[in-house]
């Protein structure tokens, strides 16, 4: 880290860079730090286009811009019900019965709090290109990698959320885990987008993405090293300036397991589809929205990521099957005033797994079957640098046995983003 300061004091002495100051500097007729914004944004992940950085480093006119940002964000917040020691992310999945009497948690963290670099280089041109780290502090306050890309002529490389995810489309809130049913998944990825239409209005993306498949075991099924990529591929239609937007994604996996009885691997197709977006519904109100349906899928589901049930056995044969999955989720938020505003969700998600005898690492019976997420949160941007807001959470998961357990939970944040 401290060889990467270093790296950018040089370049701003050297080249004469400076940050952004109130005293307009101009490139071609235009204030460099709008062109700056622009490039930055575009630059940036679907969910981050508001985390323009307030500190700049701007090279030979023209040639590159290196921003600085981040956020230290403080919660504190109270579970009732069965509480999850997860003061961050209020994950559906995670929710089980607990002891009598530890029924109400308090919880304080800063572990949401992050820092990203926003690099672009020969903005404006053909050959733009971009590069975008960031990273919070999730893993008990050890930096966690969220995105590391680079963008060039249309390609995207590094790690990045899935092809088949669409995180502009996830409403606002305190909990950064958000609605259980959201395609939020990282994965190192390679892909191309293609944007045609008028005023570009229409892109297609398809790409390459590492397989995380997680599956369950029979007594006679293993798990081995998968040799085959998921292929993500999307259809997008934007307007208002590409503030709304509607998208339909789809992917394509082909799932290894060894099946010990016939002594050799067998493949499975696993494919799912999404239709996803947000939009201005009148003045103020905006709708997000995503439905994701598919066999195989379950890894692409927020709630179900690493949960074992893209794959799940087939009775007491030593067979594995695709599971059957959906998720889908609603979202309204209103602006009172620029500054001020609210939103609130549903999310629903559920798998349809056939029985099966034993099973590692889960039984039939303590498997996930469905869950539901709930939140009401309100904002205030007090400034340009500090946000805060209070927000409700409830979630109830059922497991195959019928056992569930709910919790919910109150909290408050204060943020400041740099």
């Amino acid at each position: 880290m401290k060889k990467t300061f270093t790296l950018i004091s040089f370049a701003a002495m050297s080249l004469g860079a400076f940050a952004i100051s109130p005293k307009h500097h101009q490139e071609d007729g235009n204030d460099i730090r709008d062109v700056a914004h622009d490039a930055f944004e575009d630059n940036a992940p679907n969910d981050l286009k508001a985390a323009v950085p307030k500190f700049a480093v701007f090279g030979v006119p023209g040639k590159f811009y290196i921003g600085l940002g981040g956020t230290i964000k403080l919660t504190a917040g109270v579970d009732a019900g069965d509480p999850i020691s997860n003061p961050n992310e209020l994950v559906t999945a995670d929710i089980s019965p607990v002891g009598p009497g530890d029924h109400t948690k308090f919880q304080l963290s800063a572990m949401q709090s992050s820092f990203y670099l926003n690099f672009v280089g020969l903005p404006g041109s053909d050959n733009q290109i971009g590069a975008f780290i960031n990273m919070n502090f999730l893993n008990d306050y050890v930096p966690v990698l969220q995105y590391a890309y680079l963008k060039w002529r249309g390609i995207k490389a590094g790690y990045d959320y899935s092809v088949f995810s669409d995180l502009g489309a996830t409403p606002p809130t305190i909990d950064y885990e958000g609605p259980n049913a959201a395609t939020a998944f990282p994965v190192p990825t390679v892909n191309y987008t293609y944007r045609f239409g008028k005023n570009k209005a229409w892109s297609a993306t398809a790409g390459l993405e590492l397989s995380q498949l997680s599956q369950t075991n029979s007594a006679r099924s293993r798990t081995v090293s998968q040799g085959a990529p998921d292929i993500p591929v999307a259809l997008e239609y934007s307007w208002n300036n590409t503030q709304d937007w509607v998208r339909l994604s789809a992917v394509l996996r082909n799932m290894n397991y060894y099946n010990v009885a016939s002594d050799r691997n067998i493949d499975i197709v696993g494919w799912g589809v999404s239709l996803s977006g947000t939009a201005e519904i009148v003045p103020d109100l905006r709708a997000f929205w995503t439905g994701t349906y598919g066999h195989g899928i379950a890894s692409y589901i927020q709630d179900l990521n690493g949960a074992g049930l893209d794959l799940t056995p087939v009775g007491d044969s030593p067979a594995l099957k695709a599971t059957r999955t959906w998720g889908a989720f609603g979202a309204l938020q209103y602006n009172f005033s620029p500054d001020v505003y609210m939103s609130a969700s549903y999310s629903h998600v559920r798998n349809y797994a056939d029985h099966w005898e034993g099973g590692n690492p889960l039984t039939f019976g303590e498997a996930y079957k469905y869950a539901q997420y709930v939140n009401a949160s309100l904002f205030w941007n007090v400034n340009s640098y500090i946000t805060t807001g209070v927000e409700y959470l409830y979630g109830r998961r059922v497991n195959n046995d019928r056992t569930q357990a709910h919790t919910n939970r109150m909290q408050a944040m204060i943020q400041l983003s740099f």
